[in-house]
């Protein structure tokens, strides 16, 4: 089963850093979890050229930082400063306490990039950090990026979720990934491609709810993003923002998808 999801209508606007956040739980029609699983939400961010987010904490998340447009500059007491472009990931592995801070130079280009918020297996774990140079990329191959710890992904997460990433170019047709057992979440990143004989533009995203085989065709060049979970594996749900306490719960948001459904049809109608 492949659910739709539209572009998110959950904007935060904090003045030169705009964050686009989606919940892949809501997608579903009678949703119970803002989450699937593992993946608590994934977060498009955007940074104004000369814009500092200070110095915050962040527990038990486990935040990959991936950055297509633009540089991020991050700053922590045990790494030091790094930067995040095209060419290089981070992972930030929270556990029980990390702090940290990330910034745009006015010189940098607008920063445009995804954080993507993952439920570790277990709360106030070691914290860590990783960074590095990510393997090449090729033109309408899945790479694959982050896997489970242990699992010889290039970085990996304390969670049963694997990443990957791929520009894929007009008119191609390629498979997702896929693994026994796992669910399939992606977002679009730019462009526009066409699944199951849906359409899917920039800033949407889809949920598909088996481990049988799916296809991707692009209808432009097109960036996407895709995440193999297991929606049964062990989490905890006490993420600092993946499972922020101001995270409205699912009957109000099911509430609020019921009354959506209906301005629509009515307004069809009228």
């Amino acid at each position: 089963m492949l659910i739709k999801g539209a572009r998110t209508f959950v904007v935060r606007d904090a003045g030169g850093f705009v964050a686009h956040v989606n919940m892949p739980g809501w997608l579903k029609p009678k949703p119970t979890d803002h989450g699937q699983g593992p993946l608590a939400m994934v977060v498009e961010s955007i940074l104004d050229p000369g814009r500092l987010v200070a110095m915050h904490e962040h527990r038990n998340d486990e935040i990959i930082s991936w950055v297509p447009d633009g540089v991020m500059r991050h700053d922590d007491k045990a790494a030091g400063r790094l930067v995040i472009d095209r060419d290089h990931l981070m992972v930030m592995n929270a556990g029980k306490s990390f702090w940290h801070s990330e910034e745009t130079l006015a010189s940098d280009p607008p920063l445009r990039m995804l954080q993507i918020l993952i439920r570790p297996y277990a709360v106030d774990l070691e914290p860590k950090i990783q960074h590095g140079p990510m393997p090449p990329a090729a033109a309408n191959v899945w790479r694959h990026l982050v896997g489970p710890e242990g699992e010889g992904a290039p970085f990996y997460v304390r969670s049963a979720i694997d990443f990957f990433d791929m520009r894929l170019d007009a008119s191609v047709r390629v498979e997702f990934p896929q693994k026994q057992g796992r669910a399939l979440y992606f977002y679009v990143f730019s462009g526009s491609v066409v699944v199951d004989k849906q359409t899917f533009a920039e800033g949407e995203q889809g949920l598909h709810l088996s481990d049988d085989k799916l296809e991707v065709e692009a209808q432009s060049a097109s960036t996407l993003v895709a995440f193999l979970l297991d929606p049964n594996a062990s989490i905890t749900r006490q993420g600092t923002v993946g499972d922020h306490k101001k995270i409205p719960p699912a009957i109000i948001i099911r509430a609020f998808l019921r009354w959506k459904k209906f301005r629509h049809m009515w307004r069809r109608h009228l």
